[in-house]
């Protein structure tokens, strides 16, 4: 299983990036591997719209907001969306000296916990949680 962080998912979700075309061969080259999204990368993406609608008073303003929340559930919609269940828990349990924030402790777990690997673009982080296989497939 690969699984894809916010940083991964925001860049399939733009249609003429030269970033994206890139990312969507390597994607294709990873046969038999399921690409998925954590639950956590789904919420961030999630929370960003609600706060971008949250934020405009006059609803006219906020078309274009819905506009890209209703894009963002189609976009989550062909993809497994891997939950942050009992074993990501356990998991979390034991990162104690990890000092990272926590939606990337709860998809580090979840990646861990799926035995996945995970695509992200945040190096320094990730790079201190324990047997976490990760690349960064934007470079």
């Amino acid at each position: 299983m690969i699984l894809l962080d916010s940083d991964h998912v925001t860049v399939l979700r733009m249609p003429t990036s030269g970033r994206r075309a890139r990312l969507v061969e390597r994607l294709a080259l990873a046969i038999g591997e399921e690409v998925a999204i954590p639950i956590i990368a789904a919420e961030e993406t999630m929370r960003g719209w609600l706060a971008a609608i949250a934020r405009e008073r006059l609803p006219r303003r906020q078309v274009f907001a819905y506009r890209e929340l209703s894009t963002m559930f189609a976009f989550f919609a062909r993809f497994l969306i891997v939950p942050f269940d009992e074993a990501a828990a356990d998991t979390l349990d034991t990162l104690g000296g990890v000092r990272i924030g926590m939606s990337d402790r709860k998809i580090a777990c979840i990646a861990i916990a799926n035995d996945a690997l995970l695509l992200t673009a945040n190096r320094r982080d990730f790079e201190q949680v324990p047997s976490l296989r990760f690349e960064n497939w934007l470079d």
